[in-house]
């Protein structure tokens, strides 16, 4: 009967523990999963978590039933986040992958966003390097290549030449 208990109340911290990390943002089910049993830090320094993996379903069932985690709108939160901190669709793509989530929920929210890529590649470039752009040689393959880094596409970067000609 105990260990019963002991087991319930574990399920209870547990659920305490998923509302604080969700409670500051949304995360993707890996990340989350990946945080509920990271360990804690107490007095004594770093502690492990003592659960089964079977609590930690219980309580990720729990959030998802809830609505308290949603990848869908974790995705659609982290387009418009890293679009707004100067980031282009590869780099945002790559970053989704490594936090699981999945390529179709990925492409789907990425064709639903709203976002100008082309407008966003020119506003980074021209935060960097200031206008007018630079149009000889070397100094556009800088830009490109910055651009590219940011995780912009080829196409998007060639059209503010295209479209932005001054």
């Amino acid at each position: 009967m105990s260990d019963n208990t002991s087991r319930r109340s574990a399920v209870a911290r547990l659920r305490d523990r998923a509302m604080r990390i969700l409670a500051m943002r949304d995360h993707s089910e890996k990340e989350f999963r990946r945080k509920l049993t990271a360990p804690v830090m107490s007095k004594n320094g770093l502690e492990e978590i003592d659960v089964t993996p079977e609590e930690i379903d219980q309580v990720v069932e729990w959030c998802l039933e809830h609505n308290f985690l949603d990848d869908a709108r974790f995705v659609r939160q982290f387009i418009a986040s890293r679009a707004r901190k100067g980031y282009g669709p590869a780099r945002i793509r790559q970053e989704l992958n490594q936090k699981g989530i999945g390529r179709d929920i990925s492409e789907s929210a990425m064709r639903e966003c709203d976002i100008d890529w082309v407008a966003n590649a020119r506003e980074q470039a021209l935060r960097k390097y200031g206008e007018p752009l630079p149009t000889e040689f070397a100094a556009k393959v800088k830009v490109q290549r910055f651009l590219l880094y940011r995780g912009f596409m080829q196409e998007d970067i060639q059209e503010i030449w295209r479209n932005f000609v001054d």
